[in-house]
């Protein structure tokens, strides 16, 4: 019989692990340097606490119960699980708390494929109790910094604005109203012509199907439809971001760009790549000002706005520019003991050279083979160094590759 990982599950081997870190040091790297500290939270949550926030459909949690018959789940993202964290352990913190994480995330194969991926990686950051126009400026900035890290080509942010396109939604009636969002979020042009509009409803939807492109352009005919006053703040401080982030990186507005997450209350956004025949999202985000209050023991609102980048979208790319690490880390020494009666002295000569600098890498030769296959083994192996140790801890050091 031959053992096979689990439909959906996949394993790592040291390769793919170097140039998975390779992208996760990069991007810790830039984490670290904004003022964000890592948050680890547990792999299994409880349905409610998934559920809460409507931030994914139940048939994609792999659920698990335990021996008290709760209903637990594979956490599918990160989010809720730091809210849940926040509000429930660190209710001394002082606000803003910028928090980054680096985990896998699972979903189940719902829709029957065979084989299908069900284990992710994910990066990212929540920057928590901060809202208005500098936070949604940093986060955005953070993004393109990590890609920035990356040496990542080809990209752009595609930015929306949740609470506006809600705000618009509204004028339509309720009972199709889900109709027409669902239409505009999959460009369909042929559902939202049969749905029964006024001729300025569905001249509405038409002109919500288009906003998306410049900027400027955008903003000018959003600010062309009957607008409320709630809604003309809300597109000036879109207007000023905008205006913050001119010239920065490439970015499309989209005030169609309708997330699945039912939180996001805010700007919204995705990271697209191009540099394949089709675009493809490599990350997500956007602002989640009352997602807190669901978890908070007093129902306090704490605002919020993160994102996510996707580890194997990211590898994908990276590895088919040729851009991520071929092979995987060498050793620098190989410490050879001469005779039988030499291994302490080796163990001791191999400790010294492990402690002398902030990372050196020393194996222990254990075979024990003759001179010609050591040094072949050291070549193979790209190891940098070969020290012969006698009995008395003399070494004899030679090149090794």
């Amino acid at each position: 019989m031959v053992y096979q990982p689990a439909a959906g599950a996949r394993d790592l081997l040291p390769l793919d692990v170097a140039q998975k870190r390779w992208i996760e040091d990069r991007l810790e790297q830039v984490f670290h340097r904004w003022g964000y500290h890592r948050i680890i939270t547990s792999t299994l949550e409880r349905m409610d606490t998934l559920m809460a926030g409507e931030a994914i459909q139940r048939q994609m949690v792999i659920q698990l119960q335990n021996g008290q018959n709760e209903e637990l789940g594979l956490r599918p993202e990160l989010t809720a699980s730091i809210a849940r964290t926040v509000v429930t352990r660190m209710t001394d913190a002082t606000y803003p708390q910028r928090l980054y994480y680096n985990a896998n995330v699972f979903r189940r194969n719902w829709e029957g494929r065979h084989n299908r991926q069900q284990e992710y990686y994910q990066a990212g950051v929540e920057l928590l109790g901060a809202g208005g126009l500098l936070a949604n400026a940093e986060v955005l900035l953070l993004v393109a910094d990590c890609l920035a890290a990356l040496d990542l080509q080809g990209w752009r942010l595609i930015l929306g604005e949740a609470g506006i396109t809600r705000s618009l939604l509204n004028a339509f009636p309720p009972e199709i109203r889900n109709q027409v969002r669902t239409a505009i979020a999959h460009l369909d042009y042929v559902t939202l012509d049969t749905l029964p509009l006024s001729e300025e409803l569905h001249q509405r939807a038409k002109i919500m199907l288009d906003l998306r492109g410049d900027s400027r352009e955008v903003l000018a005919k959003v600010s062309s439809l009957h607008l409320e006053p709630d809604q003309h703040e809300a597109i000036n401080n879109l207007k000023s971001l905008v205006e913050l982030l001119d010239g920065k990186f490439p970015l499309t507005l989209d005030l169609s760009l309708i997330q699945t997450i039912d939180y996001y209350t805010g700007i919204v956004f995705e990271v697209v790549s191009d540099t394949n025949s089709q675009a493809q999202i490599l990350g997500r985000g956007g602002r989640y000002d009352q997602l807190l209050g669901l978890y908070h023991p007093q129902g306090e609102n704490i605002p919020g706005i993160g994102f996510e980048l996707s580890i194997d979208d990211l590898y994908q790319i990276l590895a088919s520019n040729q851009q991520l690490p071929q092979d995987i880390p060498a050793s620098n020494w190989l410490v050879v003991p001469e005779t039988p009666d030499a291994a302490a002295a080796a163990f001791a000569y191999a400790e010294k050279l492990r402690t002398s600098t902030h990372l050196v890498r020393v194996e222990i030769d254990l075979i024990s083979s003759d001179t010609d296959t050591i040094r072949q083994y050291a070549s193979d192996r790209s190891i940098a160094q070969i020290a012969w140790i006698k009995a008395d801890g003399s070494p004899t050091i030679e090149a090794g590759c």
